[in-house]
């Protein structure tokens, strides 16, 4: 079976996660000028290291640069991102992953917006910086999750 071009109704929706209960996987594809590009696909290369790859293609079908702000489109399985978001690979690797898991949840059929929403797809991509963290050998990579994680853990007394 294959995946539904839009994810929007009851009836698409059903046909995506069958697809992805069958197995489907996306064909994740890149789309924007060459410099934006050049650093999703590094984002990728770390997302393959810390072994997210296929659960981030299982969910996403393509990151596009737009002139706007970063977001999910979940009708589309789509990450819409700005030149801002990808400036830095290790932080972009990590919204990448915390979209996917906002996707998953739409597709679930969870509340994946708003607060607790967040506060769930937020750890999930600390879970991610942490693993990343562990399995990279750069150590500039593992510097950078370390300031991430530090940021996160700040920002988190606030939940």
């Amino acid at each position: 079976m294959e995946f539904p071009e839009r994810v929007y109704t009851e009836e698409e929706v059903k046909k995506a996660k069958q697809s992805l209960g069958e197995g489907y996987k996306h064909n994740l594809t890149v789309n924007g000028e060459m410099l934006f590009t050049q650093k999703v696909n590094k984002a990728l290369e770390l997302i393959k290291t810390a072994g997210y790859y296929e659960f981030l293609r299982t969910y996403i079908r393509q990151i596009m640069e737009i002139d706007g702000i970063t977001q999910l489109r979940e009708t589309e399985a789509t990450i819409w991102a700005n030149k801002f978001a990808v400036e830095n690979e290790v932080d972009a690797a990590s919204l990448f992953v915390q979209k996917a898991y906002h996707m998953k949840e739409y597709l679930d059929g969870e509340l994946y917006y708003g607060g607790q929403a967040e506060k769930r797809t937020v750890q999930k991509r600390i879970e991610f910086l942490e693993v990343l963290k562990s399995k990279s050998e750069d150590s500039r990579i593992k510097e950078e999750c370390e300031r991430l994680l530090d940021m996160w853990r700040e920002s988190s007394i606030a939940y």
